[in-house]
């Protein structure tokens, strides 16, 4: 499997291509793990898909119940930690809200960049920045579970200057 591009919310790319490609290996991970994609975690999951920023729970809510999926709060929660649980999506803490992984079903140690301007959020592979804390946490006689790194600054886009009319 190729390496996957972490940084495709902050640069031109085929976004249906990405969507498409994104929900194929979720649907792969179900049918092998046999998980149940229903289509409220179907609709979730596309939801978050749509742009690359991190969405709230209740934003997801909104869209599903201008779609006629469901107006009650546990139907949103219930689909984003059947995605979050699973491995589809990610949550942001520093936000309070979830953004889709864009390399579902592979081992992975993200870092999530995110643009405190547009709101994108991007997933940087952090493997060597775990290695590194792994050591220093082994070197004090502590074990990490889990770590989250969440990078707030400008994506590529707002720091480009503005052109010149």
């Amino acid at each position: 499997m190729s390496a996957p591009d972490h940084s495709v919310a902050f640069e031109s790319h085929d976004h249906a291509g990405c969507v498409a490609g994104v929900i194929a290996r979720v649907e792969a991970v179900c049918d092998r793990e046999k998980l149940r994609l229903t289509p409220v975690r179907r609709r979730v999951l596309e939801i978050l898909l749509e742009t690359h920023a991190a969405m709230g729970a209740y934003d997801v809510l909104e869209r599903l119940a201008a779609e006629g999926l469901g107006h009650q709060p546990p139907v949103a929660y219930r689909a984003l930690d059947f995605l979050v649980e699973n491995g589809f999506a990610h949550r942001i803490r520093r936000l309070n809200a979830f953004t889709a992984c864009m390399h579902p079903g592979e081992a992975h140690a993200p870092a999530f960049l995110i643009c405190h301007d547009c709101g994108s959020v991007a997933e940087a592979d952090s493997a060597a920045a775990r290695a590194e804390l792994d050591a220093a946490a082994a070197a004090l006689g502590f074990a990490i579970d889990r770590t989250v790194i969440e990078a707030v600054g400008l994506c590529p886009a707002c720091t480009a200057p503005e052109p010149r009319p």
